[in-house]
C-alpha cells in the first residue's frame, strides 16, 4: 500500500462529511470561539488516539495475543458495520448523545467519532503488515488528519453551503468504497489464514 491510498482510505474511514451533522447537533448554542478551540481540542486528541496506536500497536497485539489475520477480519467487519450504516442510516440518527448544552470532552467527538474503531484497526493492521513503513504511516495520518480536521473546522460553513443533501450523497459515496475495502479486508484476512 501506498503513502496515497493509505492517506485517502484513512480519510475516508475518518468520515468527517458523515460527522458534519452530528457536530453541528452536539456543538448547538456554543458560540462559534468557543466551538473553534473544542473542534481543534478534540482533533488533537484524535491525533494522538491514532499514533498511539500506530506506534503501541504491536505491542497492544502481543499483550492480547492477536494475529494479524484475526485483526484484519475483526477490523473488516466493524468497518463494514459502519460502511452500512453511512449508506443505509438508522431512522432517526440517534444524535442525542449529550445532554443540551453539556460541552464534550473526548467523547464522543474526539473517540469514537473523529477516530472510531475501524481507524484503528485500520491504524493496527498497516503498523502490524508493515512495520518497516511507520514514516509513511506517520505521513499518512498526518494528511487524512489534516484534511479531516480542517472539513470538521468548517462544520456550519460546509453544511449551510452545501446543504444537507449533498453531505448525505457524499457520505453514501464514501459508504460504497468502504465497504468494498471492508470486503477486501476480511477477504485478506481469511486468505492468509488458509494459506
Amino acid at each position: 500500500m501506498t503513502l496515497i491510498s493509505a492517506s485517502i482510505l484513512l480519510f475516508f474511514i475518518l468520515d468527517p462529511l458523515g460527522n458534519l451533522p452530528v457536530f453541528n447537533y452536539i456543538l448547538r448554542g456554543i458560540p462559534p470561539r468557543r466551538r473553534f478551540f473544542i473542534i481543534v481540542r478534540e482533533c488533537l486528541f484524535g491525533l494522538a488516539v491514532l499514533l498511539a496506536f500506530l506506534f503501541g500497536g504491536a505491542i497492544f497485539m502481543s499483550m492480547l495475543g492477536l494475529k494479524e489475520e484475526s485483526l484484519g477480519i475483526g477490523g473488516g467487519i466493524v468497518l463494514l458495520l459502519i460502511a452500512l450504516k453511512m449508506v443505509f442510516p438508522p431512522p432517526g440518527g440517534g444524535l442525542g448523545i449529550t445532554e443540551k448544552d453539556e460541552e464534550p470532552f473526548l467523547v464522543p467527538l474526539g473517540v469514537p467519532l473523529i477516530v472510531g474503531p475501524s481507524a484503528l484497526a485500520y491504524i493496527l493492521l498497516l503498523a502490524s503488515r508493515h512495520p518497516e513503513k511507520m514514516t509513511h504511516w506517520v505521513a499518512a495520518i498526518a494528511i487524512a488528519w489534516t484534511a479531516a480536521s480542517l472539513i470538521l473546522l468548517l462544520s456550519s460553513k460546509l453544511e449551510s453551503w452545501l446543504g444537507r443533501r449533498a453531505l448525505k450523497a457524499g457520505e453514501k459515496l464514501m459508504g460504497m468504497l468502504l465497504i468494498l475495502v471492508a470486503v477486501q479486508m476480511i477477504l485478506d484476512g481469511v486468505t492468509t489464514l488458509r494459506g
